[in-house]
């Protein structure tokens, strides 16, 4: 009997040193291929409006304008600059999460009353990276969809809509930029 309690304990003291072993960078090329994957099969199978499009092979981000701006109101913009955004965050179920849009809200279920349904403003940099990213893309007036692995968005973090490890889809409406103030 002692020596079974023994073996036992030795292998679980050998699966847990084994699974502490195990390579995060491996993990998270694993999780961002599974969600290039889903993003590529939504892409298939769903038809969005699309006048342009960028992928980044590396990250896993796909961008498609559904309007682009006239090429006279291109504005360069940086880091510490504030944007104002119309959005509505989804889940490749196409289920709505978030939205800034009453209308939308009202569409899909998740009014609420107490939200003041309004164009948002932010400073770039202070938000996902995906959302950043396809902000920074953008001119004002165009209209995007940006599709956001996980590891461009929250990640392995719970606190994130959906829990860990969930890719994302934005609907971006870009209406202002605000630049800080530069030293001449």
């Amino acid at each position: 009997m002692k020596i079974r309690i023994i073996a036992i304990l030795s292998l679980l003291a050998g699966s847990f040193a084994l699974a502490s072993c195990i390579d995060d960078e491996a993990t998270n090329e694993v999780i961002l291929a599974n969600d290039k994957a889903a993003i590529k099969t939504y892409l298939d199978t769903t038809s969005i409006i699309n006048v342009k499009e960028l992928h980044d092979a590396a990250s896993g981000l796909s961008i498609i304008w559904q309007e682009t701006a006239p090429s006279d109101t291109i504005e360069t913009f940086y880091v510490g600059d504030s944007v104002v955004v119309n959005y509505t965050g989804k889940f490749l179920s196409d289920q709505v999460f978030e939205t800034t849009i009453e209308s939308v809200a009202k569409a899909n279920d998740i009014y609420n009353s107490n939200f003041k349904y309004q164009p948002v403003k932010f400073m770039l940099g202070g938000v996902i990276y995906g959302f950043q990213y396809a902000i920074s893309q953008m001119e004002i007036g165009e209209k995007v969809t940006v599709f956001v692995p996980s590891e461009y968005a929250y990640g392995r973090s719970s606190d994130g809509p959906g829990g860990p490890n969930t890719p994302l889809i934005f609907e971006l409406e870009l209406l202002e930029v605000i630049p800080i103030k530069r030293e001449p």
